[in-house]
């Protein structure tokens, strides 16, 4: 049984939608609210559960507050089948919260607040060993304490875990945390956060694959958006086109993409066939609205 561990964020978002962003010290009704799940990580989670075949098991590790946001996203993904053993709720912690505003012109701000997704710290991963023990793939990203993806990373790598970097919200990372990193798959703005290369062409991402080759990183994915994603891998190198959709909301569309990404690896597809798989599950979420009730399930992909 493939067996699938994300460590990550969870936010309960707020979304609202402008004719134009607000100024400073102005009031606007809005004209449209709607409360979406998300959070990186547990998108990322979701991703793995719907769209993994039955068998496999995806655990997450995360901080929720001791809220009714919490315990809602919680029931949720028992729903999806997702594992419980390393949800914790923190006393006296809000679940993790983003305030988005988007004008029609698609411009939009965003606040959050991190609540209990900052609490996730490294001492809090030495209470799941046993996760750790009997996972075959890590998928982390970038919304928890810097230290904490460290440890995490550390200590798969400890018990022979693939490990899975989507290096998201884009950020400088250090050398000694890259060496950790079998997979990594930062977009373009990622890419050239870790490597100071502007993304504007394939020879700029192929220049920027072989400096995260120089720092440990053993396959780079870089997602390249409408293109699809650059890989550079021992087995393949190269461009794998993204599929042509009308696509209305692209919120989720890279946690999907991750979450598909090591599904398709954990089943032992090849990293070419792993982005295809990832890009066609990216796909049908960007024609949707929504984070993760825009995630599609295994059924809805002709694989």
């Amino acid at each position: 049984m493939s067996q699938i561990l994300v460590i990550g964020s969870a936010n309960a978002d707020h979304v609202m939608k402008f004719e134009y962003l607000p100024a400073a010290g102005q009031t606007l009704m809005s004209r449209d609210y709607r409360l979406e799940q998300g959070g990186k990580g547990a998108n990322q989670a979701v991703a793995c559960a719907r769209l993994a075949k039955p068998g496999t098991r995806t655990d997450f590790i995360c901080h929720l507050g001791q809220d009714s946001i919490g315990d809602d996203m919680r029931q949720s993904w028992i729903k999806d089948g997702i594992s419980t053993e390393g949800i914790s709720q923190i006393a006296e912690q809000s679940t993790g919260t983003a305030m988005i505003f988007i004008g029609d012109n698609g411009e939009n701000t965003i606040g959050v607040a991190a609540g209990a997704n900052a609490t996730l710290s490294p001492d809090d991963l030495e209470n799941h060993y046993a996760l750790f023990s009997r996972a075959q793939f890590l998928l982390i990203q970038l919304e928890t304490p810097a230290a904490t993806v460290a440890k995490a990373l550390q200590m798969a790598k400890t018990f022979g875990v693939t490990t899975v970097l989507n290096p998201a919200p884009a950020t400088a990372l250090g050398h000694d945390v890259l060496k950790w990193v079998d997979v990594i798959t930062p977009n373009e703005t990622e890419a050239e956060a870790l490597t100071g290369v502007e993304i504007n062409h394939l020879d700029d991402a192929q220049m920027a694959a072989q400096l995260l080759h120089q720092q440990g990183v053993g396959i780079v994915v870089i997602t390249l958006g409408s293109r699809g994603a650059y890989i550079s891998s021992p087995g393949f190198t190269g461009l794998v086109p993204a599929l042509e959709v009308q696509a209305i909301d692209t919120v989720a569309a890279g946690d999907t993409f991750n979450g598909a990404l090591v599904v398709g690896l954990s089943e032992g597809m090849s990293i070419a066939a792993a982005v295809g798989f990832a890009n066609a599950a990216s796909a049908i979420t960007v024609t949707r609205q929504g984070a993760q009730r825009a995630i599609p399930y295994r059924q809805e992909l002709s694989y």
